[in-house]
């Protein structure tokens, strides 16, 4: 039976997303991979970059591209790119190529999807989603699936690292910490690492919220009321779980070493741990949805477009570990 395909969005036009989708031309896979982006502004970008890549339309092909080819599917651009210069009238390209490739993973056309980054601001600036704020990747996917909750990871070779609050200000990360949050957080994390990763029993880390994990109540008592009770009732149900920790105990090799994945409780207290340790080559991947996401760990890099100087490598770690993800999905369902 012939292997679904692979889709790769191209991200901001502006940016880097081009130049590094046209790196994936020759990149041995037995899924197909399939660009989403303009083909003449791929045909442009490979020109300037000195490139040879061989652009084929998608057609539904089952065979992967061969050699220096690469499959593309056609989407057009309202206004010709200028290499680090955005534009809102480019916003919608970027939507519907986000749009296009939830919809072949929603049919079951498509296996997964690797995306390429993005530029927030000039999607609001636009006013693309009528009214409605563009918070990103994550939150747009999980709307087009229509799940309840969707869990952040970010993963390197040793470490993977959760996050139970996101894209929020710090000011109201605390109360955005219930129990019931936790709950889903931690039910989506076990069930995707168990059929996505394939680690039957998986053993969590738990940061605590506050410094000291708030040291018995005397720097801040969520850990108290709201974390350890969530905490005690998976253990109890005989989950791998640990009691909260301090961040900066818990991110040490004598923790570390048996982890199966670091919860964090919000953006900047696990991933800049994770990234110190392999930028460029983390991964971020969604977890919850319905099919698999991953994307690479950096922006759009406006001042590298075109110059020759941007890097492939967390694309590559992007779509070789969505190629092991949907292999084991696939065989889990």
């Amino acid at each position: 039976m012939p292997l679904k395909p692979l889709y790769i969005t191209s991200g901001e036009p502006a940016g880097i997303g081009p130049d590094i989708c046209l790196d994936l031309a020759g990149f041995n896979t037995p899924r197909p991979l399939v660009v989403l982006a303009n083909k003449s502004l791929l045909q442009q970008r490979a020109a300037e970059l000195g490139k040879t890549v061989t652009l084929l339309d998608y057609q539904g092909q089952s065979e992967p591209a061969s050699g220096s080819a690469l499959y593309v599917k056609d989407l057009p651009l309202a206004q010709p790119v200028i290499n680090g210069q955005l534009n809102t009238a480019n916003a919608a390209y970027v939507l519907a190529q986000l749009t296009e490739a939830a919809r072949a993973c929603m049919r079951g056309d498509a296996a997964g999807v690797v995306t390429a980054p993005v530029q927030k601001s000039v999607i609001n600036e636009a006013g693309s989603l009528e009214g409605r704020a563009f918070s990103g990747h994550t939150e747009f996917f999980q709307e087009y699936a229509g799940v309840p909750r969707v869990v952040m990871m970010l993963a390197t070779h040793q470490l993977r690292v959760a996050l139970v609050t996101t894209h929020l200000p710090l000011k109201d990360v605390a109360a955005a910490i219930t129990q019931e949050r936790l709950r889903q957080i931690l039910n989506i994390l076990i069930h995707d690492l168990k059929t996505k990763f394939a680690i039957s029993h998986p053993k969590i880390l738990v940061c605590g919220l506050n410094p000291h994990a708030g040291e018995g109540g005397y720097l801040g008592r969520e850990e108290i009321d709201v974390i350890e009770p969530v905490l005690a009732s998976y253990r109890a149900q005989g989950v791998d779980v640990g009691h909260a920790l301090p961040a900066d105990t818990l991110f040490t090799p004598k923790y570390l070493k048996d982890a199966d994945a670091v919860l964090a409780m919000y953006h900047d207290q696990g991933l800049p741990v994770l990234k110190s340790q392999g930028f460029g080559e983390a991964v971020n991947i969604t977890l919850g949805l319905p099919f698999i996401r991953t994307s690479v760990d950096h922006g759009t890099a406006l001042d590298l477009a075109g110059s020759g100087k941007a890097s492939s490598s967390s694309l590559f770690v992007a779509t070789e570990l969505a190629l092991q993800l949907a292999d084991r999905y696939e065989a889990a369902l």
